[in-house]
């Protein structure tokens, strides 16, 4: 093997034959009192809800045009909420008080839908486009141009001076890390480029001035030898710290022996969401943590957010990359580091390769003003 091939090699992700791709779509747009008043009746009964018609309305342009460009998942949200979207293999919608969430299995399920308060009046609207069929990564260029046509032709038909679409383009890839040891036996083999690049091979152009985030969220689950490790006393006021700071410095340790500069560890029993952000700021909002980074920056080291009162199901491990972690071929060596630092973690923790599930899910993320 020549020495070109060999760098090349070392470059990639092997990763197993049935992980599981996604990626959708979301523009973001401001409700403005212009949009409302175009949208909404001359005339009005005083028990009709006051925006139910412009919603109404908008949704009904938004689902015309998707039906028009042959997307079969599409979603009109209106209640200010964050949309995260899962793999599963019944389809069905999840709300919390700031999150809406979407499990669809892409090979077959279709939908749809509108998701607003008629009495409430949103500060933006969300249009949620949810990628469908086989290889959704090969095809992820193509959805992307498809959609950014559909807006245009939004855009023209609401006729509504000074409206802009934020775009943001989301990409992931889940995978059991010990899938091999479940007899899948086949991988894949990725340089996992960035989402410009990709798209250009394919001659899909997109916006220079773009936001990138590319980062991996790791699942340990708290298995009952886990517990075993550390002493916890349920009479204490803190039972669980014994064992949050067993995990937290089996994290620490490893992360820097493969030079993993860029972590959190999160046993709050909140979501890790990371937001590309001028400032680094860990911080909680409600249900969610929020993760601040800026990838141009330094790495900021190890985070770990804990609450020692209660046991989480799950530890979740955040690893995001920063302008170093992009190789000459893409971040097919980042993710490697990753696994190598989790499978040595989960070793030290007793997990068992065998039984437990070690989710990873690699993400890649771009947004911009269309």
């Amino acid at each position: 093997m020549s020495i070109i091939r060999k760098r090349s090699a070392s470059h990639k992700a092997y990763i197993p034959a049935n992980a599981r791709d996604n990626q959708y779509i979301i523009a973001e747009f401001p409700l403005t009192d212009e949009l409302i008043g175009k949208f909404s009746p001359q005339s009005r009964s005083e028990q009709q809800p006051p925006y139910l018609h412009c919603y109404q309305a908008l949704s009904e342009h938004f689902f015309k045009l998707s039906d028009e460009f042959e997307i079969t998942n599409s979603l009109f949200i209106a209640n200010d909420k964050l949309a995260r979207v899962r793999y599963s293999q019944e389809m069905h919608q999840w709300q919390t008080n700031q999150q809406i969430l979407f499990y669809y299995n892409p090979s077959y399920h279709e939908l749809q839908k509108s998701f607003f308060d008629p009495h409430v009046r949103a500060k933006k609207v969300t249009l949620l486009f949810l990628s469908t069929g086989e290889d959704i990564r090969y095809n992820a260029a193509r959805f992307h141009a498809r959609i950014c046509l559909l807006l245009d032709r939004l855009k023209h038909e609401l006729a509504v001076e000074n409206l802009h679409f934020r775009l943001r383009d989301h990409q992931h890839l889940t995978y059991d890390l010990n899938a091999r040891k479940k007899a899948v036996i086949n991988s894949q083999a990725h340089k996992l480029r960035p989402i410009p690049e990709r798209y250009a091979s394919q001659n899909v152009a997109i916006d220079k001035n773009i936001s990138a985030m590319t980062y991996a969220v790791v699942n340990i689950p708290v298995s009952n030898n886990l517990l075993k490790l550390a002493e916890i006393d349920h009479h204490s006021m803190d039972p669980y710290n014994p064992l949050y700071t067993l995990i937290a410095d089996t994290f620490t340790r490893v992360t820097k022996q493969y030079n993993l500069n860029n972590g959190a560890l999160i046993a709050n029993g909140l979501v890790p969401i990371v937001r590309q952000s001028e400032e680094e700021a860990f911080r909680r909002s409600g249900e969610l943590q929020i993760l601040g980074v800026n990838p141009e920056s330094p790495p900021f080291g190890i985070v770990c957010k804990w609450d020692a009162r209660e046991l989480v199901d799950n530890i979740q491990l955040v690893f995001i990359a920063t302008k170093n972690d992009q190789g000459d071929y893409g971040y097919g060596r980042f993710l490697n580091q990753i696994e190598l630092a989790v499978r040595l973690m989960a070793f030290e923790l007793a997990l068992s390769p065998e039984k437990d599930e070690v989710i990873v899910r690699f993400h890649q993320h771009i947004a911009y003003n269309l």
